[in-house]
C-alpha cells in the first residue's frame, strides 16, 4: 500500500460530530493520523483510541487562536487542518434577517476566515501543512432561497484559495471539497417527505435546480475520501483546487 504521509500525524477537524465532519474524522484514523476533532458538543464527536474530542465554537475567533495553542502544546504541531464545521440557511432573500444573515456567516466563512488564519500563523515558520475547507457547489451556482448559505460558502471558498497563494511559497497547500446533496441531516432536514431524496436526484425545474446524473445522493464517506486525499502527501502538488463531489450536479469540475 503506498503511504499517505497522514500516519501519527495530527490532525483538526472542525465540524467532527457528525454527517461530513465525523465521517472526516473516521477516515483519517483509518489513516493512522491522531484526530484532534472538535465541535459545540464534543460529546457527540464519534468516539475511538486517536480520537481527541475538544469543545469549539468556530465564529469564536479568540478560541480558535486558544484552542490551536492548546493544542500545539499538548499534542505538538498540528500540520492537517480540514475546516468542515457550517450550517445551512434557505430563506428568500426577502425573507432573511440582518441577525439569519450574520448567523450564517459567522460560521461558514468567519469560521474558516479564524481558523485558516490560525494555521497560517503556526504553520508558515515550519514550512509544511495542508488545509481543507469543506465548501458546497452552492459557492458556484446561484441557488434558490439560499442566497446568504451559497454567499458564505462562496467567500471560504475564495479566501482559501487566497489563503493557498499566500502558503504556497511555504510549501503549504490549501484546498476546497465541494459537495453537493449528501445524505446528512442538514439535507434530510429539508425533506418534507420520504420522497425528498428522489426530488433532489431528479432536480427541480421550478427553481432552477438542476438533478444529479450519477442517478444518487453523496454519502459523506464520499466526500470524507476527497478531503483526506486532498489533505495526504497524495496531493503533494495541487493546492489551491475546488474539487466538486457532486456527482455532475452542477454540470462543472
Amino acid at each position: 500500500m503506498r503511504p499517505t504521509g497522514l500516519e501519527a500525524r495530527n490532525a483538526l477537524v472542525t465540524g467532527a460530530a457528525g454527517g461530513i465532519g465525523a465521517a472526516v474524522v473516521r477516515a483519517l484514523r483509518a489513516e493512522g493520523a491522531r484526530v484532534l476533532a472538535t465541535d459545540l458538543d464534543p460529546a457527540r464527536i464519534p468516539a475511538g483510541e486517536g480520537i481527541h474530542p475538544y469543545a469549539l465554537d468556530v465564529a469564536d475567533g479568540a478560541a480558535v487562536e486558544a484552542l490551536l495553542e492548546r493544542l500545539e502544546r499538548e499534542h505538538g504541531a498540528v500540520d492537517l487542518v480540514a475546516s468542515v464545521a457550517g450550517v445551512l440557511g434557505n430563506t428568500l432573500v426577502a425573507d432573511t434577517t440582518d441577525s439569519e444573515w450574520r448567523r450564517v456567516f459567522a460560521v461558514n466563512a468567519d469560521g474558516v476566515f479564524h481558523l485558516g488564519r490560525a494555521f497560517a500563523r503556526r504553520a508558515t515558520p515550519r514550512g509544511r501543512g495542508s488545509f481543507v475547507a469543506v465548501s458546497s457547489n452552492a459557492a458556484g451556482v446561484p441557488r434558490h432561497a439560499m442566497a446568504a448559505y451559497a454567499a458564505s460558502k462562496a467567500a471560504a471558498t475564495m479566501f482559501t484559495r487566497c489563503l493557498g497563494l499566500e502558503l504556497a511559497p511555504h510549501g503549504i497547500r490549501c484546498n476546497i471539497v465541494a459537495p453537493g446533496s449528501t445524505l446528512t441531516p442538514m439535507q434530510t432536514g429539508m425533506w418534507a417527505d420520504a420522497q425528498g431524496g428522489a426530488r433532489v436526484i431528479a432536480g427541480s425545474p421550478e427553481t432552477f435546480k438542476a438533478g444529479i446524473p450519477l442517478g444518487k445522493l453523496a454519502t459523506p464517506e464520499d466526500v470524507a475520501e476527497a478531503v483526506v486525499f486532498l489533505l495526504s502527501d497524495r496531493a503533494g502538488h495541487i493546492t489551491m483546487t475546488d474539487l466538486y463531489v457532486d456527482g455532475g450536479a452542477t454540470l462543472r469540475g
